[in-house]
C-alpha cells in the first residue's frame, strides 16, 4: 500500500523565477514516478504517494534534478505524512505560553548535521526559542523583538552548517488535515 510523503523544498514560492509553476513542480515529480503529486500551498511543499521511503527518497531526488535542468536547484527535506500526523497528535505545543509568540514554526534540517552540532535554547538575539528538536526537525517559538520576527530557518543553518526549510506550524498542521492518514480519500 502506498505511504503519503511530503517534499518541503527550502526557497521555492511557485510562479516567482527561478522557482517552476505548480504545474511544473507537479509534472516533475509525476516524471519522477510519484503517484497523485500534488503541490500544496505555493510555499514549495509536494504531498505524494510512494510505495516505500526508499522509493520516495530516489522520486525526490528525480524530481529536483528535473528542476535543476529548469533553472531551479534548491534542496528539499522529505518527511512521511503519517509521521507527521503522530507528531501533530502528541500536540507538542500543549503547556506553551503562546500569548507573546509571533509564529509557532517547524524548521526540517536537510542533510546531516557535523557530529556534535547541537542547538542552544535560544538563538543569541532570542527572537528564536527552541520547544523540541526531533528527527531532523526543529519546532520553535519565534518573536517579533523589532520590526521582523526571528527565523528559526537561519539560527539553524547558521548554527548546524547545514540547509533548512521552514514552515509556519499551521501550514503542516493544516497539510496533515488534508493529507494525512485521518483525510477523506
Amino acid at each position: 500500500m502506498p505511504m503519503k510523503f511530503a517534499a518541503f523544498f527550502r526557497n521555492l514560492n511557485l510562479g516567482r523565477p527561478p522557482a517552476p509553476t505548480r504545474s511544473v513542480l507537479e509534472a516533475a515529480f509525476a516524471a519522477a514516478g510519484a503517484v497523485n503529486p500534488c503541490s500544496f500551498l505555493t510555499n514549495g511543499t509536494v504531498v505524494f504517494e510512494a510505495g516505500s521511503p526508499a522509493s520516495a527518497a530516489r522520486i525526490l531526488t528525480t524530481a529536483q534534478a528535473t528542476l535543476r535542468r529548469d533553472g531551479f536547484d534548491e534542496p528539499a527535506a522529505l518527511r512521511d505524512v503519517a509521521g507527521l500526523a503522530a507528531l501533530i497528535a502528541s500536540d507538542p505545543l500543549a503547556g506553551v505560553a503562546l500569548d507573546d509568540v509571533y509564529a509557532p514554526c517547524a524548521t526540517f534540517v536537510i542533510g546531516t548535521p557535523a557530529d556534535g552540532a547541537s542547538l542552544p535554547a535560544a538563538n543569541p538575539k532570542g527572537d528564536v526559542r527552541v520547544v523540541s528538536w526531533h528527527d531532523g526537525m526543529l519546532l520553535s517559538l519565534t518573536y517579533k523583538l523589532g520590526t521582523s520576527a526571528g527565523s528559526p530557518n537561519a539560527f539553524v543553518e547558521r548554527t548546524l552548517d547545514v540547509p533548512a526549510t521552514t514552515r509556519v506550524w499551521n501550514t503542516v498542521v493544516r497539510l496533515v488535515r488534508k493529507h494525512g492518514p485521518e483525510a477523506a480519500s
